[in-house]
């Protein structure tokens, strides 16, 4: 079964480590992307980047950066083929950005 491990981070979140231990936890995503279940993934640009796309009153409108403010922000994925639900969760759990006070939202893929 395939699962999206949908990662939220919060900006900032490990600016207060130093270089060795921001080294550490890309490290830790590194791992994660090596893993044999990971079949694909990547990290997004900075929520700044973003650009929102919104249909109003027939009309197309464009906003820069993210259309919720919220404090936590998509920071990227990993793609998954896992055998089971507990599987996937264990995965996630070692993504770091839950340590921070971020979340991962697991989500099987939805194939007809």
């Amino acid at each position: 079964m395939r699962y999206a491990l949908l990662i939220n981070e919060h900006p900032g979140a490990t600016d207060h480590l130093d270089a060795d231990a921001q080294a550490a936890v890309s490290a830790e995503y590194v791992a994660l992307r090596d893993d044999e279940r990971v079949v694909g993934g990547e990290r997004l640009a900075p929520v700044e980047t973003a650009t929102t796309l919104r249909l109003t009153d027939g009309r197309l409108h464009l906003v820069d950066g993210p259309f919720a403010d919220t404090k936590e922000h998509f920071g990227g994925f990993y793609l998954v083929e896992a055998p089971d639900l507990d599987s996937a969760l264990e995965l996630a759990g070692r993504i770091p950005a839950v340590r921070f006070g971020g979340s991962v939202e697991v989500r099987a893929l939805d194939h007809p």
